[in-house]
């Protein structure tokens, strides 16, 4: 079976951060959520998958390789100038021929049965299926509204608290059959949500929404969402099969008299000092530094990150290698490097 990482957007939401990392490279209990992403695509299936790449391009290349090691055969769409989401799909018609295919964006974190969802799909023979997930609050979601037979009847996007039609919003998880394509000019810069799918809703096409109530998802495109989904894998809310969400590598270097308060994650390589005070859920990626007698709290630092001697960190996100000044106190910041991309360093 086939499927689709949606990839190529400059993901602005989170900038600073993605100044140097491209998005699907944007790490999750210390691995690229592509990665995550690629063997959750691979446990429900599909085996080959289609990534269409723009911004730091040959970083991913370089990180995702052919993708046999998540399990899966991997196709690049380089894109010199972005189609948008549904454009970047009717580039890869020829691939997708003849078979139903799945289609996720590169910043879904979730636990959602793709198998249920196809068997949705297939028994409402419908030409599109949208995974969706309940939320209570839904002003930044992009809101689905749907017949008792799951049918799509209307869309609200960020609808304004109390003009809400209905409270479950759209993954970015689609299921597809080939006859989408019809519904995307070529060469044409074109967006599911923007034309595709009001044109299905418009013409009362086969187009339905899956409601996939009670299954994790987590856009990790905001700081916000991003906390959010770091903190319910430390703490047990949510689960990636595989991976080893707490815990600390064998190569980190810890001092004796080091205070660890709740769950962490602490890479390979990273040193803490003495004194140091870390409270959970905190993440360590690769290579970050801990100066004597500082304090981390609730807070993720990025491969090569470094907290300088006495600082305090807490309700932070710090970028790749970026350095936090002795004695400093900072706190609920999202700081990284705005360097050129070139000059970023990225393992």
């Amino acid at each position: 079976m086939k499927a689709m990482i949606l990839a190529g957007g400059l993901s602005t939401r989170l900038y600073p951060l993605t100044k140097q990392v491209p998005k699907p490279l944007v790490p999750v209990a210390g691995e690229p959520n592509a990665a995550h992403l690629l063997r959750y695509l691979a446990d429900a299936g599909f085996d080959e998958v289609a990534i269409n790449v723009h911004y730091l391009a040959e970083r991913i290349v370089t990180a995702l390789g052919d993708g046999a090691r998540f399990g899966v055969k991997l196709r690049y769409l380089h894109e010199p100038e972005l189609m948008g989401s549904a454009g970047a799909l009717k580039a890869l018609e020829q691939f997708f021929s003849g078979e139903t295919f799945v289609v996720v964006g590169c910043d879904d974190l979730t636990d959602m049965s793709l198998a249920a969802l196809l068997d949705f799909h297939r028994s409402r023979e419908a030409i599109a299926t949208i995974g969706l997930v309940e939320r209570e609050c839904v002003e930044q979601y992009g809101v689905v509204v749907t017949d008792p037979a799951g049918k799509v009847v209307g869309f609200q996007e960020k609808p304004a608290r109390g003009t809400e039609r209905s409270r479950l919003v759209n993954t970015g998880i689609y299921v597809f059959e080939p006859e989408i394509f019809a519904w995307i000019p070529p060469q044409t810069f074109y967006d599911f949500g923007a034309q595709v799918f009001p044109a299905l809703q418009q013409a009362v096409a086969a187009f339905y929404g899956y409601d996939a109530r009670g299954a994790y998802w987590c856009d990790i495109g905001t700081p916000s969402e991003y906390r959010r989904a770091s903190h319910d894998l430390l703490s047990g809310g949510f689960s990636i099969p595989g991976v080893q969400a707490t815990g600390i590598d064998a190569s980190a270097r810890i001092a004796s008299d080091v205070q660890i308060e709740g769950p962490v994650w602490i890479g390979p390589g990273v040193q803490v000092g003495q004194g140091v005070r870390i409270v959970g859920p905190s993440v360590f990626g690769a290579g970050a530094c801990v100066g004597d007698g500082a304090c981390v709290e609730h807070s993720i630092l990025w491969d090569g990150a470094r907290v300088g001697s006495g600082a305090q960190v807490r309700e932070v996100i710090l970028g790749m290698n970026y350095v936090v000044a002795d004695e400093s106190v900072v706190e609920g910041l999202v700081l990284a490097h705005e360097c050129e991309p070139d000059a970023a360093a990225i393992p």
